[in-house]
């Protein structure tokens, strides 16, 4: 993911940072640990013995969840997501916004604006913070 440590530092020179996973944190630690360890609100495997024996879900629906527990104590929230399972924090959130999303997701979504790169990215969230 190239530009990827470099987009985070700079967007968290200016504003809080939280990314939203599907992913579990055993497998997300290693990237975190290349990205300077952002907050990651994910999942949870559970290991007996060297071996996976089942998964621990936060909540149901944790991406939307969690942005509404953020509106909920009054932050405002810009979210990025590129792929179906994240439209409902998208539409949660103040504002959303597709970032490298297949073709279909964004013909399917074109109420978010779509970008494909860090440096769009980056101006679209500073003019929706302006």
């Amino acid at each position: 993911m190239p530009g990827a440590k470099e987009f985070l530092d700079e967007l968290r020179s200016f504003v809080q940072v939280v990314i939203l996973s599907d992913t579990f944190e055993q497998f997300a630690t290693p990237l975190l640990r290349q990205l300077n360890w952002p907050t990651l609100l994910c999942h949870r495997l559970i290991i007996e013995n060297d071996h996976i024996t089942g998964y621990q879900l936060r909540i149901r629906e944790q991406k939307r969840e969690a942005v509404a527990a953020l509106k909920a104590m009054n932050y405002n929230v810009i979210a990025g997501g590129d792929s179906f399972n994240d439209i409902a924090m998208l539409s949660e959130a103040h504002e959303g916004i597709l970032f490298r999303a297949p073709d279909g997701v964004k013909q399917k979504f074109p109420q978010f604006p779509a970008v494909e790169t860090y440096a769009d990215l980056m101006k679209l969230i500073r003019q929706k913070l302006a």
